[in-house]
């Protein structure tokens, strides 16, 4: 399936009857009211923390459709964010509107909690790296001997502090992340997280895919009650192999921007802004990617 140039993608919105709250990587959120938000997923990519200038078509609405579907099917294990009012009451206006269509989330306004919620299956990325000089991960003691992207012998929670736009998530033990929100929130999370990576990992390897590690971002409502947040199991937050052909000893070729990553560390570029502009072919290799795995994953 080839990305047509009549779409032209969507790098910034510009909706003029809401206050902008925030620019993200790849979400706009504007302020409803006191109580909600619209968040709306972009086809921006960024990698290595730079957003680059041109736009994966379309990828906003796979991220999209994929955490929806997500959202759906773990509903009776966690209450999430999602607020059900119509996009038409919110923006009449047609212009503004298409914008949003089907890259958008109207949503509670949460209090965040201030840690990344990450599941490991497998033992790739930061992960492998602590693993290679420690032999621990988040102070997880795991056996000698094992290769980058062996699954692991049991699922591991490994939180992770939240970073400021352009720096970097820094993996953080479950003691201290005790430390930062208290005992009984983190061990909330902790146990909600390994069962919502469980049940979506059994699901994706039933379709071939690999989920090897995911993020979750969680909040409270004026009750204090968790509610899951953001989006949950795409591409841009987990990353997905293909069961196929996944083999220990190498880093696997994931369903997601590596394809962007590993075309960047081809270059000579330093890992700052501005990011290069990305190829037509570069562009095209991922968006397959992205529609591949919702498209298995939803059906």
């Amino acid at each position: 399936m080839s990305v047509h140039s009549t779409d032209q993608g969507l790098h910034t919105t510009t909706i003029s009857s809401l206050k902008l709250q925030y620019r993200g990587k790849v979400r706009d959120i504007y302020v409803i009211d006191d109580a909600h938000w619209l968040i709306i997923a972009t086809d921006r990519v960024s990698a290595f923390d730079v957003i680059m200038p041109n736009v994966i078509p379309g990828k906003g609405k796979l991220l999209t459709q994929l955490a929806m579907f997500w959202f759906d099917r773990v509903r009776a294990m966690v209450p999430n964010h999602l607020a059900n009012i119509p996009l038409e009451d919110i923006l009449p206006d047609p212009a503004e509107r298409a914008q949003a269509e089907g890259r958008c989330m109207i949503v509670k306004r949460l209090k965040a909690v201030p840690v990344e919620a990450v599941v490991r299956g497998y033992i790739i990325g930061s992960g492998w790296k602590d693993y290679q000089n420690t032999g621990m991960v988040c102070g997880h003691t795991l056996p000698t001997g094992l290769r980058q992207a062996d699954q692991l012998p049991e699922v591991i929670f490994t939180p992770a502090t939240k970073a400021e736009l352009g720096d970097h998530d820094e993996n953080i033990s479950f003691d201290t992340m005790v430390a930062t929100i208290g005992r009984e929130l983190a061990e909330d999370i902790r146990r909600v997280s390994l069962a919502l990576y469980k049940d979506a990992a059994r699901h994706a390897l039933e379709r071939g895919i690999i989920i090897a590690d995911t993020k979750f971002e969680f909040g409270q409502d004026a009750q204090g009650n968790l509610v899951l947040m953001d989006e949950i199991l795409t591409p841009d937050s987990s990353r997905f192999w293909e069961a196929a052909t996944w083999k220990p000893g190498i880093s696997p070729p994931s369903y997601d921007k590596q394809f962007v990553r590993d075309w960047l560390e081809t270059l000579d570029w330093d890992k700052t802004p501005p990011g290069p502009e990305v190829p037509a072919e570069v562009i095209e290799g991922t968006l397959l990617r992205y529609r591949e795995a919702v498209s298995r994953l939803t059906s």
